[in-house]
């Protein structure tokens, strides 16, 4: 009997790798400020789909990824939309801005495709621009800023503050959530700085840098990303910042750390939806086995970016194996208020706002010393605090009041 269960184990894998592909493609930025997590995305990708055809395929199908650069850029990402479309992908994924999400969620709407959203965190992805055909795998800015705010008031409270920001979606929408959880909503108080969103120049960040070392802030807020939070962050390490004030950086990465150097990053804090730690805090096998697999084809551990696209694809081949169908709207139906357990605790993709939601940790970045003990060396982060997705995403009323008019997702 086991080896007549193998045979037909044997024989459907070769019958699916023989059917026609169900085509999927991935928008990641190979080029520009974020190609170290258009990398990872890629990779926790193709991981997942080498899972599910060595599990059986979908629908008797193998699933084949398309990948197309979309350089961070709006405009990029939508043409990459209509050429997916072309390829026959039945869904896109992927993003590392929340522009660049609104904008290709938009077009793959207009298109009959669902798209996935990653590595965007303004409110709007799933707020006041959120539509039917886009999820967001990632966390929100307000659901960072619920975790944050409640560790800072327990651990530095009455702390005067000073915001630099990125004036885009994201870092508008960060900072207004972020002040409103640490009540630090007086702007003559607590200070701030907006660096442009494209073609920032170097004296941009100087001055942004200078202008908070002159401060009286006992918490420096770098609300930047990729590239931006790189030279901001190691300009405030010059200049001693570090050592006198308490560094926050709301959206941490794995990819941001490693580019850094520990040593800049030490001591700094922020959020993280997942980290290679967390599947062995929350018991998740599943996670283990993804970590394992992760390490064994790359030899390094795999971050939040490779762990959102692995989560997407898994989520969505799952969806249309249940609904027995890759048509946008029965996929919908089985998404919507669809709980499961994959690479952490429980989530779940919400029917009112398709966020998804899910625990949010507080991180920071361990002693140089103490990563540099790892066989990898990248064991970045120390879990400080948790807080669950119930607590931490806004809710029904949060969500109408910034949709106004729009009290359902069309």
């Amino acid at each position: 009997m086991p080896r007549l269960i193998f045979l037909m184990a044997l024989l459907a894998g070769l019958a699916a790798q023989a059917a026609e592909p169900i085509r999927i493609g991935l928008n990641f930025p190979r080029t520009g400020p974020y190609k170290a997590e258009g990398v990872e995305l890629k990779r926790g990708a193709l991981l997942a789909i080498e899972a599910i055809n060595r599990e059986g395929s979908v629908l008797g199908r193998p699933l084949e990824l398309l990948s197309l650069n979309s350089a961070s850029r709006e405009d990029t990402a939508e043409r990459n939309v209509d050429k997916f479309a072309q390829l026959g992908a039945r869904m896109v994924f992927g993003g590392a801005t929340s522009e660049e999400a609104i904008a290709a969620g938009k077009r793959a709407h207009a298109l009959g495709m669902l798209y996935f959203a990653t590595l965007s965190y303004a409110n709007e992805v799933t707020g006041r621009e959120g539509h039917r055909y886009l999820f967001r795998e990632s966390n929100s800015a307000w659901m960072s800023a619920q975790v944050l705010g409640e560790y800072l008031s327990w651990h530095l409270p009455r702390r005067r503050y000073h915001y630099i920001v990125r004036d885009d979606a994201w870092g508008r929408s960060m900072e207004s959530a972020l002040r409103a959880a640490t009540g630090s909503q007086d702007r003559a108080r607590h200070g701030y700085t907006r660096i442009p969103s494209h073609n920032a120049r170097r004296e941009d960040y100087v001055k942004a840098i200078q202008r908070a070392a002159e401060s009286e802030a006992d918490v420096l807020v770098v609300m930047l990303l990729g590239e931006d939070l790189l030279h901001s962050i190691r300009l405030a390490r010059n200049l001693g910042l570090g050592s006198r004030m308490q560094i926050i950086v709301p959206n941490l990465s794995k990819s941001i750390v490693q580019q850094a150097g520990p040593r800049v990053m030490e001591g700094v804090i922020g959020t993280e939806a997942w980290t290679w730690r967390v599947p062995e805090l929350e018991k998740s096998s599943e996670g283990q086995r993804f970590v394992e697999a992760f390490v064994k084809a790359h030899q390094e551990y795999p971050g939040s970016a490779a762990a959102s696209a692995y989560g997407i694809v898994r989520q969505w081949a799952d969806a249309v194996r249940r609904s027995g169908s890759l048509d946008s709207e029965a996929l919908i139906a089985a998404l919507e208020n669809h709980r499961y357990q994959l690479l952490k605790d429980g989530q779940e993709w919400r029917a009112f706002d398709h966020q998804n939601v899910q625990s949010i940790y507080a991180v920071k970045v361990k002693a140089r010393d103490e990563v540099m003990r790892d066989p990898y060396k990248q064991d970045y982060f120390s879990i400080i605090h948790r807080m669950t997705g119930e607590q931490a995403a806004p809710t029904l009323e949060d969500w109408q009041q910034e949709r106004g008019d729009m009290l359902s997702l069309q």
